[in-house]
């Protein structure tokens, strides 16, 4: 079969080849008649247009951003709030030109390194821990950068949501409801699995930002209150929120037998706290209360539903795309070595508690 190059129809149609090229790339440039014209010859000849990597060659852009993650992409999909935001970043990036693609830090083939190897134009960084190489390299290309649930970085655009104010919330409202013995079931990736010998030890630097931000909020409630908490701590990865929040249940009554209401770091890791409790003839919120965070969709369908923390991660998700966006076009030929230079673009959106029929006051 002989192959159909540009030339091909440029030589059918009569035009140059450039003619035939706007007609793919610039339609603007062409008369509304000419551009049918030559799209209908390059459809009879079996022509699909222009090499997408010779046209971003051309171009000096991919049109494609990158969402780099430290997770498994099946873990990214399994959870309901990462789902809602990735959602949120491709309503963001509607009409923008630009198309989404997924990488793993965990899932690098042949020596192939996302941050370094694959084409983009930008990147949103969305991991649970800091990755101190993948920004490294992604600095280097000077690519723009989007930062998620991240420790902010000067002169980088970042979004995260009050993680902080969100857990406070929630141990205050445990408080308020005359809860002294309270359990933490959280994440770290320094501290071994299990009851934590002192819960208000500051965590170490390079654990996860999002649950350093969340059990400062906690232990800030507990300890205006005078209540230490237990604590537990599931440093795994990958997670699976649900049989840890139900391990780290048992761990904590093995401790503290006499607890009687439970703060989790998200909602999943609060459905296996209840199947425990269930488990256990506990009846909640009467002899044991939870709370959960990010109120996802499963939050109102436990039984009982579960009081949370509720984000907007769609709203996150958009927010995110429109700061990369700006970051783009500010910096369209790669000039500011993964900085943007506006001073306004890390972004901290509101959390606030619902409260559900999974807390009540304390069994007297």
């Amino acid at each position: 079969m002989v192959r159909v190059t540009l030339q091909t129809v440029a030589d059918a149609v009569g035009v140059s080849r450039m003619t035939v090229s706007n007609a793919f790339s610039r339609p603007s440039r062409l008369s509304a008649e000419l551009r049918e014209r030559i799209l209908a010859v390059a459809e009879e000849l079996g022509y699909a247009g222009p090499d997408p990597a010779a046209r971003a060659f051309a171009r000096g852009s991919t049109g494609v951003v990158g969402i780099l993650v430290t997770s498994r992409l099946q873990d990214l999909f399994a959870d309901e709030v990462s789902s809602a935001f990735l959602g949120g970043i491709a309503d963001g990036l509607t009409g923008s030109g630009l198309s989404l693609t997924l990488l793993s830090t965990q899932e690098e083939v042949g020596g192939r390194v996302p941050a370094r190897d694959v084409p983009m134009d930008a990147t949103l960084v969305y991991t649970y821990r800091y990755d101190a190489d993948s920004l490294r390299w992604l600095h280097r290309r000077g690519l723009p950068l989007v930062l998620l649930d991240q420790e902010p970085i000067p002169g980088i655009a970042s979004v995260n949501i009050d993680d902080h104010g969100g857990a406070q919330q929630a141990a205050e409202h445990l408080l308020q409801l005359g809860h002294r013995r309270i359990g933490i079931v959280t994440i770290g990736l320094t501290e071994p699995f299990g009851v934590q010998d002192d819960p208000f030890a500051a965590p170490a630097a390079d654990d996860v930002y999002i649950a350093r931000q969340r059990i400062q909020g906690w232990m800030q409630a507990c300890r205006d209150a005078g209540v230490s908490p237990t604590l537990v701590r599931q440093p795994k990865m990958p997670y699976q929120p649900e049989s840890d929040g139900y391990a780290a249940l048992n761990a904590m009554l093995d401790a503290d037998p006499g607890i009687t209401a439970v703060l989790c770091y998200s909602d999943r890791f609060a459905h296996g706290v209840l199947a425990a409790a269930h488990d256990r003839g506990m009846r909640v919120p009467e002899e044991l209360s939870i709370v959960g965070f990010d109120d996802s969709p499963m939050a109102a369908n436990l039984r009982p539903p579960l009081t949370t923390v509720s984000q907007d991660p769609i709203e996150k998700g958009q927010v995110a795309a429109a700061l990369l966006i700006d970051a783009i076009r500010a910096d369209p030929d790669h000039q500011l070595n993964g900085t943007h230079s506006d001073d306004n673009n890390q972004r901290l959106l509101p959390t606030r508690l619902i409260v559900r029929a999974s807390t009540a006051g304390p069994r007297s």
